[in-house]
Formats: structure tokens, C-alpha cells, sequence
């Protein structure tokens, strides 16, 4: 099975004015989330969503992190190990959404996984 990108994060110094710059300037639907400290923008139905973590330490101006789609987020997470990335982040619910967890490739690349919740 393909394993497309499905959601790229972008670091901001303000989600909510990030969210609504590339709302006004491409028209791009956006959600703002602030019981988590988050914003959201769709560029369209079929293509990966877009959200906006607030700049820290670890997430500085500039960072941007692709997740990928997975079926099964533990056995990837086992796989990425066995194939020599280093697992970050192991999986956390976000609600309505799904499970996200966080890798490092070999060279040193920083990327996610998603495994949707699937609808009953």
C-alpha cells in the first residue's frame, strides 16, 4: 500500500495569523484549535493538510515536519527501528484525528507518522 504524505506542520510564531495568511492570500479553508495551541489549513480535499505548531525549542521558526500515512503506527514504528531511524515520539491520540508519532530518519531528517481513526 502507498504511504502518501498526508499533513505537513509548519513552525509559526502565531499559529491563528499564520492560518489565516495563507487563508486570505490562496483561499485555503482553515480551523483554528485553541484548546491545543494549534491551527489548521486545507488547500484542498484531495491533497495533505496543513497545521501550525507554535516556534520552541524544539520546533524553531522554519521547521517543517511531513507525516505520512500508516495502517499500523506501532509496525512502523518497529520497522523505521529495525532500518536504523530512532524513534522520537511514540504514539499519542489526537482526538477525532487519530495516533501521531514522531522519527528520525538516518541522516537525520525529522518526520511523522498518522494512522487515522478509522469510522465505524
Amino acid at each position: 500500500m502507498a504511504h502518501p504524505i498526508v499533513h505537513i506542520e509548519l513552525s509559526a510564531t502565531n499559529h491563528a495569523e499564520a492560518a489565516k495568511w495563507y487563508a486570505e492570500l490562496f483561499g485555503w479553508q482553515t480551523q483554528e484549535m485553541p484548546e491545543t495551541d494549534y491551527s489548521t489549513a486545507l488547500p484542498a480535499e484531495d491533497q495533505a493538510g496543513i497545521g501550525f505548531n507554535p516556534i520552541s525549542d524544539q520546533q524553531p521558526a522554519g521547521t517543517v515536519t511531513p507525516y505520512i500515512y500508516c495502517e499500523d503506527i506501532r509496525d512502523t514504528l518497529a520497522a523505521i527501528d529495525q532500518h536504523g531511524g530512532e524513534v522520537l515520539v511514540t504514539p499519542m491520540d489526537i482526538p477525532g484525528v487519530g495516533q501521531v508519532a514522531l522519527f528520525k530518519d538516518p541522516t537525520g531528517n525529522i518526520m511523522g507518522l498518522l494512522q487515522p481513526t478509522m469510522e465505524q
